[in-house]
């Protein structure tokens, strides 16, 4: 169970499901909540946090049985987060002695943190635009205005794409377009790479100072047992680096965020990972605006000389320990802003073995003049240039740093980046921070352990949110199919999912509908079965299960059925609409119309019991019926039930190009229907085109070749069109079927009768008798009739 998803991603999928379900329970989306948290608890049905959260979700939702006996296991299995919802479950039935004995077990343990109320719990003053845009939709549903309601559903899910309530409201509407279209397909998350490979794809144009990952490990870092001292002034500070460059770190770095304010704090840590420390002493993030205040953007070889020859006056200023300790955390900015990975690296190696608070020293700078290339940027730092003077004059030095910026200037980029941006603002010497680029390819050194586990982990919760976004496509994908009625790609779809969904109380009730609108009622009967085991407190999906035991006339259990929903809610409209097939299962329709007209006044919108109850009063009341399914379809209009209903009611009426036209309807909106195919057919025979109709009753087989109505009526107008040999072979693959069907038997002995056969006429005749005594007279008419004599007109039975 625990194969999928892989155990290296699973922590970050636990969190994101959390948050997915807590904002949905927020936003008073609880369809939505009780969808996500399914798919939570189906994953690891040990985990108590799913658990705890599905029940949850149920119980905002109304579901308050199908909680219950999520939390209410054995006692070794329960822990305290149980008993606090089993407290909220018989609080809420009533039950107020057993929620006092929970909520005395919860008290037992002192630690325990609801999960309501923990802080990982992400909670919203105010719902999201997407929420309120799909609560909109739902009402805009419930109120006949399909237009409105359809615009809100996809505002919706172009703001959130897991809004399964929109989703399902596109699906009811009927307006679903490609799925591609709503869950636009993603790239599968790629892991952060080392800095090398990242730098040379975002080299800044304008001013040359890009951006790298430091050294988490502190390794080769002069500065790591420094701490900025806040007691003291810090005018020279980094100016902040351009908003776009910071914007494209983020974009290209982390494509899941956290909907928290945490994510400033990865921000500060993937940019300073050296000195976290001393940030929140300092309390001021890398990369807020003000840590230099608005600085504008001035041409670095004129307005920044000034700074400079403020910064190094002479030998003396820079001997002194304040101003050695105030230029340490220029240098380090420094590198973390210095243009090219390959500078800084080199500059790191350069300095690796120089003891912390050593790196003026002489010999080591001298080591280093050696393989510069430009030694006139070096000329104002007296010990550190043995051929020229100590005390240089200041025209002198300001000539010769002209020249060199205007030099670096014309070099290659990673010049210009380490000596134009690191001079102009830093105080220290430039000995250190004018390394020479390497011709090296440069070491991984800089790409410590901790860079690669936050890397790790950002590639971890990528992987997470891919994980959700596939499966809520692949779910989408079925429901989608299930809402065109394409019940066989429905059925595929559901094959596709991970294993441990394929098990879920909610795959098992699509699979069930699909095989129902399949009329495969056999494998439908088994689906619902093993849905009731999965949960025998469920109340959706129950009133097909009712209208799926009422075709199979299996009067016992749709009783106890009927019996079971009546005492989990008594309010609930599924209770009474299988009270009332199992009173037209027993042919008594006044009580059945009255369960059905209870099941409309709890839910108004149901369209299911209108059309039960037009179907109930066919026999008696043709206008009753008609305005029950009229009323269906006000409150759904893609019912096709009410569709077949009305046209049924026509066709009875002798007003056939009515009933045609409302049977292409519900064939427009279930076109793969065998049984309404085969209505149209019935209604295009009756006007006079039998041609027309062997094509749709052709059809209508070819779709489902085990239905017997539509065969037994293509086998009808093959006699009435005196093509008895396909006749005879529909007939004997019914009579193989059903062999106790009168009706059947009575036709195929006409069959034969008509083609002269008058042997096996005879023999089919005894069997329909033995059938059917009460047939005699249709048999005596029968034995009348002779070959190729066969009548125009259709027989009633």
């Amino acid at each position: 169970m625990q194969s999928e998803p892989p155990p290296s991603f699973y922590p970050y999928l636990c969190q994101r499901f959390q948050s997915l379900v807590w904002s949905c329970l927020d936003s008073d989306l609880t369809k939505t909540a009780v969808f996500h948290a399914e798919r939570y608890f189906a994953m690891d049905r040990t985990n108590h946090e799913s658990r705890h959260l599905y029940a949850t979700a149920l119980l905002r939702e109304g579901q308050t049985y199908s909680a219950l006996y999520l939390v209410n296991g054995a006692k070794d299995e329960q822990c305290t987060g149980c008993y606090e919802i089993k407290a909220q479950c018989c609080a809420t039935l009533g039950r107020h002695r057993q929620a006092r004995e929970a909520l005395e077990a919860t008290l037992q343990d002192t630690t325990y943190v609801s999960s309501a109320s923990s802080s990982s719990r992400l909670s919203r003053p105010f719902p999201e635009e997407a929420a309120l845009r799909c609560r909109s939709g739902k009402t805009a549903l419930k109120g006949n205005l399909p237009e409105k309601a359809s615009r809100s559903f996809r505002d919706a899910l172009a703001l959130n794409p897991y809004l399964w309530e929109a989703f399902e409201g596109l699906c009811a509407l009927g307006s679903v377009p490609d799925i591609d279209e709503i869950f636009p397909p993603r790239p599968p998350p790629v892991k952060r790479a080392p800095p090398e490979d990242l730098q040379a794809k975002s080299v800044p144009a304008a001013t040359g100072a890009g951006f790298f990952t430091p050294d988490t490990g502190n390794g080769g870092n002069l500065f790591r047992t420094w701490k900025p001292d806040i007691s003291q002034p810090q005018p020279f500070r980094m100016a902040p680096p351009l908003p776009g460059h910071r914007d494209s770190i983020v974009t290209s770095d982390s494509s899941f965020c956290p909907p928290d304010n945490s994510f400033q704090v990865h921000r500060i840590s993937r940019s300073q990972p050296n000195n976290i420390n001393a940030i929140h002493t300092v309390t001021r993030p890398l990369s807020s605006a003000d840590e230099a205040g608005p600085v504008p953007k001035r041409l670095r070889s004129t307005t920044r000389q000034p700074e400079i020859l403020k910064s190094k006056p002479s030998k003396s200023s820079l001997d002194d320990p304040l101003k050695k300790a105030r230029a340490r955390p220029a240098l380090s900015f420094a590198n973390i802003f210095s243009s090219s990975g390959r500078r800084s690296q080199s500059t790191t190696s350069s300095r690796a073995n120089l003891p912390p608070g050593k790196s003026n020293s002489q010999p080591v700078a001298a080591s280093l003049i050696a393989t510069r290339r430009s030694t006139r940027l070096l000329s104002g730092t007296g010990p550190k240039q043995p051929h020229s003077s100590k005390h240089p004059p200041t025209r002198d030095r300001r000539r010769q740093l002209t020249h060199s910026r205007h030099r670096s200037t014309e070099s290659d980029k990673d010049d210009d980046g380490g000596t134009g941006g690191e001079v102009a603002y830093s105080q220290s010497p430039p000995s250190a921070a004018l390394s020479p680029r390497s011709e090296v390819s440069p070491s991984p050194s800089n790409w410590t352990s901790a860079q690669e586990q936050l890397a790790q982990e950002e590639y971890e919760n990528e992987l997470a949110e891919q994980y959700i976004y596939d499966l809520v496509r692949r779910f989408a994908r079925a429901t989608r199919a299930l809402a065109v009625y394409d019940c066989q790609k429905c059925l595929e779809e559901l094959e596709q999912l991970p294993h441990v969904h394929q098990n879920s109380a909610w795959v098992i009730a699509i699979v069930g509908r699909a095989h129902y609108e399949r009329q495969d009622y056999a494998s439908a009967d088994r689906a619902f079965k093993a849905l009731r085991k999965e949960d025998p407190y469920r109340l959706w999906d129950m009133e097909v299960y009712s209208a799926l035991l009422w075709h199979l006339q299996r009067n016992v259990e749709l009783s106890f059925l009927a019996q079971e929903l009546l005492n989990i809610n008594p309010q609930s409209p599924q209770a009474w609409i299988a009270i009332g097939n199992l009173f037209s299962l027993q042919k008594e329709r006044l009580q059945a119309l009255t369960s059905f007209r209870r099941a409309t006044q709890l839910d108004p919108t149901c369209a299911y019991a209108y059309t039960l109850s037009g179907h109930e009063s066919i026999d008696e009341d043709l206008d009753k019926s008609i305005n029950f399914f009229q009323s269906a379809l006000r409150a759904d209009s893609r019912h096709y039930n009410a569709w077949y209903g009305l046209g049924t009611c026509y066709l009875r009426m002798s007003k056939i190009r009515l009933a045609e036209y409302h049977y292409r309807k519900a064939v427009e909106i279930h076109p793969k229907n065998a049984v309404l195919l085969g209505c149209v057919a019935m209604a295009v025979e009756r006007r006079g085109d039998r041609e027309a109709a062997l094509g749709l009753f052709d059809e209508a087989v070819r779709l489902a070749p085990d239905n017997a109505l539509v065969r037994y009526r293509r086998s009808k107008i093959l006699i009435s069109m005196r093509k008895y040999q396909g006749a005879v072979v529909d007939l004997e693959f019914l009579r193989n079927a059903t062999p106790e069907e009168s009706n059947v038997v009575f036709q195929l002995a006409k069959a034969y009768r008509l083609l002269g056969n008058v042997v096996k006429s005879a023999q089919t005749l005894a069997a329909a008798r033995d059938i059917s005594p009460k047939s005699m007279n249709k048999i005596k008419k029968l034995l009348e009739t002779v070959k190729d004599e066969g009548d125009d007109k259709m027989d009633e039975g």
